[in-house]
């Protein structure tokens, strides 16, 4: 009988030498708010098989931080929010300089972490915006505070977000807009309870980089004063104006002067008949959006 013999092979699996780095972490974009859903729901998840390890005397505390959704280790320390003992990044979600505190019913900004750009706090319970909110976060590009109930701003509260260019205010109780920081390019107070004297005369005087400004389904009598030559889209239908004059879009003392930046202004819903003021759209290159008989 033949002796079987049996061969083997032992094969090595060798790793390539450079291998391709890790996908980097983009800054997420201004709307994407659909994607952060699910995010939010995993880290409340995460903290409640977190919590299991807490001692009931609350004295020893040892929670998983590699299941924590943050990319700085320093963001660790920060401090309990007002409204309950989670740190500001289990109660939301941290991610590249990105804070999302959306519909889980908090009445006060939380402590956010340093060098936060981002924050969006949409559907809260939010009644009031303190100065020192914001006096230690000075890097702050975009805030998001629609569908709250935000009734006060305290003087000064965005002085020092010299960084800020988006402010979303909309869907909440104002009755006067606060002191906007200089660099805003688009500010959103559509759908408070805005009147004409809650508006600075000088108010957006001297943003001269604000393009997109809205106002609509508010409370305001007439158009606000000094409207920038930056701005592109001025939204201010269903308010209670009234009337305009020559110089609310154009200079009644230059007919040769064009607007030639602004490309949309609605103020449909208003009791004003625009056909009444021709003159004072001589300046633009298209007519407001609104009721002309």
């Amino acid at each position: 009988m033949e002796t079987l013999q049996a061969t083997f092979f032992l094969f090595v699996f060798v790793p390539l030498v450079n291998p391709a780095p890790p996908l980097q972490q983009e800054s997420l974009q201004a709307y994407e708010y659909e994607t952060d859903v699910s995010m939010g729901s995993l880290t409340q998840q995460d903290y409640e098989m977190q919590s299991k390890d807490i001692r009931k005397d609350g004295t020893n505390i040892s929670l998983d931080t590699s299941l924590m959704l943050q990319s700085d280790d320093s963001q660790l320390d920060v401090p309990p929010t007002k409204d309950t003992n989670l740190p500001t990044c289990l109660l939301c979600v941290c991610l590249s300089g990105s804070v999302y505190c959306e519909e889980i019913d908090i009445e006060a900004v939380p402590p956010l972490p340093k060098e936060t750009a981002y924050l969006y706090a949409r559907f809260n319970k939010i009644k009031r915006i303190a100065a020192s909110d914001f006096a230690d976060i000075t890097t702050l590009r975009r805030i998001d505070f629609s569908g709250n109930r935000i009734e006060e701003i305290e003087d000064g509260a965005f002085s020092k977000l010299l960084l800020l260019e988006e402010l979303s205010l909309a869907e909440n109780r104002l009755v006067k807009l606060p002191v906007l920081p200089p660099k805003l390019t688009t500010f959103n107070a559509n759908q408070n309870r805005i009147k004409s004297r809650g508006i600075k005369a000088n108010a957006f005087k001297k943003l001269t980089n604000l393009a997109y400004l809205y106002l609509g389904h508010n409370a305001l009598e007439s158009v606000p004063l000094n409207l920038p030559e930056s701005l592109r889209i001025l939204h201010l239908q269903y308010n209670n104006i009234t009337t305009i004059t020559d110089d609310t879009f154009c200079k009644s003392n230059n007919t040769r002067y064009i607007r030639t930046r602004m490309d949309e202004i609605r103020m449909e819903g208003n009791p004003i008949v625009l056909a009444k003021h021709v003159n004072a759209f001589s300046c633009l290159r298209m007519l407001p959006v609104g009721t002309y008989y």
